[in-house]
C-alpha cells in the first residue's frame, strides 16, 4: 500500500482544540487560568527557562563532557576501489562523475579507499587516496591524480592553470 501526502490523517485523539482560559469557573480554566495562586509562575512576563530545574544543577552541566569537535575538520565521502568497477575501461573518473553515480554527495571531498579489487585501467582524479587504494589502481594500470578542493567552485587538477568564476589564474 502506497501512502500519499494528500491521504495522511492524524490518529483519533492526537490533536486537541486550544484550551481557552479565563472563560469562567465552569470551563475548568477560569479565575487563575491554571496558573495556581500567588508566586512568580502566576505573574505575567514569567518564562520557564529551558533546562531550569529549580536551582538543582542542570542536566547539561551534570553530564561529563568529552572530546573536541574541530570546526574546520575535512570531511570526506568515502568510495571503495571496488565501486569504481562500474566505470568503463580507460575512463577518466572525476568528482562530478562520482556524484552523478551516487557515490559522492554535495560538495564533500572524495577519498578512495582500498577495499575490494580493481581490474580496469582508469585515470582517477579525486581529493585523496589511501595507500592501499593507490597501490591497487596503479597495479591495474591506472593513474591517481590528487585535485585541489575549493568549496563552491569547480575542482581542478593541482598545478594547472584554470579559470574559476570569471577570474583568470596567472
Amino acid at each position: 500500500m502506497v501512502i500519499k501526502l494528500n491521504a495522511l490523517k492524524n490518529s483519533i485523539g492526537a490533536r486537541h482544540r486550544k484550551m481557552r482560559v479565563g472563560c469562567g469557573r465552569g470551563s475548568g480554566k477560569g479565575k487563575t487560568c491554571g496558573r495556581g495562586q500567588k508566586g512568580q509562575f502566576s505573574r505575567s512576563g514569567h518564562k520557564h527557562k529551558a533546562g531550569f530545574e529549580g536551582g538543582q544543577m542542570r542536566l547539561i552541566r551534570r553530564v561529563p563532557k568529552r572530546g573536541f569537535n574541530h570546526s574546520q575538520k575535512k570531511k570526506y565521502a568515502l568510495v571503495q576501489v571496488s565501486c569504481l568497477e562500474r566505470f568503463e575501461q580507460g575512463t577518466e573518473v572525476t568528482f562530478s562523475m562520482l556524484r552523478e553515480a551516487g557515490l559522492a554527495n554535495g560538495n564533500e571531498r572524495v577519498k578512495i579507499l582500498g577495499n575490494g579489487e580493481l581490474r580496469k585501467k582508469m585515470i582517477i582524479k579525486v581529493h585523496a587516496f589511501s595507500q592501499n587504494a593507490r597501490q591497487k589502481i596503479i597495479e591495474a594500470g591506472g593513474t591517481c591524480e590528487v585535485v585541489a578542493y575549493s568549496k563552491g567552485q569547480k575542482t581542478e587538477v593541482r598545478g594547472q592553470k584554470t579559470e574559476v568564476k570569471g577570474q583568470k589564474s596567472e
